[in-house]
């Protein structure tokens, strides 16, 4: 992939950024600047003739929809009519199934590959989906290409492979151009849809039709939002065709995006690119502080502490991740080998900036149990056969300050005992392991101070004068 897919080309067309900011929408006789929301369920006929008119029952479609659809088609570089926007990532999920397997070969049990680190949502779904028979569900860890090859290999009638990178919250990356290159290879005339859940990382990081993918969805009420103040949920098809299969779905469930939940999406999708710069470089900033300076990482003392973020260095599949990515998205999570501390840790009232909800890709910083939280819903059992941690603290970063949400993190810490502030706080032990290290916090080359980063100047007593000068 293309790392500088976000970036003007010379004499070429203008960045992604700058297409998202600028709306393309239907000629408003008003010249409004700002997209008109359309909050209306019917629309006016004037003729009686098929196709005479574009709108006339919002369920079916509606402007302020159209209007959004178009802007997603900019971050995936497909046309609009590619796009459907619903009401929620998991109705953009179940509507894929259902079109998948709606149309699968009579007599036969369509079976779906998937991961084995999914969301508790789609777990949820494709055991729902199981249980009645519908389908055959086979999990994998998708990070392993071998395993996925020999599991696709062992069966006949394979419908959708579903695969998500990173995974949500262990952090596991599929390798997604060798294992689409290698579905595609191998479906022959069946009709296995390759289906990636994007939300992760979203279309600004990693855009999957680029590598081979049928079908790319996301949570917009994640990354693409921003806000959480709705619920939406995006598909995007390889083709007009796949996507009209899509839309007779979606049109019969009614589960089209809502006019004024349209409208809100719009609005997210203009600040995508300097939100996700700004949650990504607080969550590499982050990352490495839990891991250098607080001792998040494994040692002979004690092998259960860990950082998992794909943005390390010291994560396994580091160099695969940024092969086909231009950024590590926001999600981290951390483990404490004590589910009790880590429950401590996730409550504790020294808090002031991170909010204890589900769910990621908020201007906002979040923190979570997914064990306790987002992943309940997933038997203990199955949970303890995956391997999932059951201490894993997830950490979503937003766009505050980092130093405040470092010493946010800190403080609750300190209050649980885990870690101890030494020599006037500019050292950090960690009591669990022994690890003791210089607290980096206010250290990384960011200003607050427009002046100073521009021209490489202090003027003393300046506003965010405290900070590193770094020029443009």
């Amino acid at each position: 992939m293309e790392k500088q897919r976000n970036m003007r080309k010379a004499g070429g067309s203008s960045s992604l950024h700058t297409r998202l900011v600028n709306v393309t929408q239907q000629k408003d006789p008003y010249g409004a600047s700002v997209p008109p929301l359309y909050q209306s369920t019917t629309f006016k006929q004037e003729s009686f003739e098929p196709g005479c008119q574009e709108y006339d029952y919002t369920r079916s479609g509606n402007p302020t929809r159209s209007v959004v659809e178009r802007q997603v088609g900019k971050l995936y570089g497909v046309c609009g009519e590619q796009v459907l926007a619903v009401s929620s990532g998991m109705s953009a999920l179940d509507v894929i199934l259902r079109s998948i397997l709606g149309s699968y070969q009579a007599g036969k049990t369509p079976v779906v590959i998937a991961g084995d680190d999914l969301y508790g949502g789609t777990q949820r779904l494709l055991g729902i989906l199981g249980i009645q028979g519908h389908v055959k569900v086979l999990h994998v860890d998708t990070s392993d290409a071998a395993r996925f090859v020999d599991v696709f290999l062992s069966q006949r009638n394979v419908a959708c492979v579903l695969l998500e990178s990173p995974t949500n919250p262990l952090m596991k990356v599929a390798d997604l151009p060798k294992l689409i290159s290698f579905v595609k290879s191998h479906r022959g005339g069946s009709g296995c849809k390759i289906v990636v859940d994007n939300t992760m990382v979203s279309g600004i990081n990693c855009n999957p039709l680029e590598l081979g993918a049928d079908l790319v969805y996301e949570s917009a009420t994640k990354f693409l939002n921003g806000h959480h103040d709705i619920m939406a949920g995006v598909i995007v098809a390889a083709s007009v065709e796949l996507a009209q299969d899509m839309y007779f779905i979606v049109n019969s469930m009614g589960a089209g995006l809502a006019p004024m939940d349209s409208w809100l999406l719009i609005r997210g999708l203009k600040t995508l690119g300097v939100r996700m710069y700004q949650q990504q470089h607080n969550a590499m900033v982050l990352a490495h502080w839990l891991q250098d300076s607080c001792g998040f990482a494994p040692t002979e003392q004690n092998s259960q502490l860990r950082t998992r973020f794909v943005g390390l260095k010291s994560h396994p599949q580091f160099h695969l991740h940024r092969s086909f990515n231009s950024g590590p998205g926001a999600v981290l999570s951390i483990e404490t080998g004590d589910i009790e501390l880590s429950e401590k840790i996730v409550c504790s009232k020294k808090f002031k900036y991170w909010n204890v909800t589900v769910s990621f890709g908020c201007v906002n910083s979040l923190i979570s149990m997914p064990c306790k939280m987002s992943h309940a819903s997933i038997d203990p059992e199955l949970r303890k056969d995956r391997k999932f941690p059951e201490d894993l603290i997830r950490i979503c970063c937003g766009i505050e300050d980092v130093s405040d949400l470092q010493w946010d993190l800190l403080g609750a810490f300190e209050d649980v005992g885990l870690l101890e502030l030494r020599d006037n706080r500019n050292t950090i032990f960690n009591k669990l392991n022994g690890h003791l290290a210089k607290n980096t916090i206010g250290q990384t080359v960011y200003n607050k101070n427009i002046y100073d980063a521009f021209f490489g100047e202090k003027i003393a007593n300046a506003p965010g004068a405290v900070y590193c000068s770094a020029k443009l």
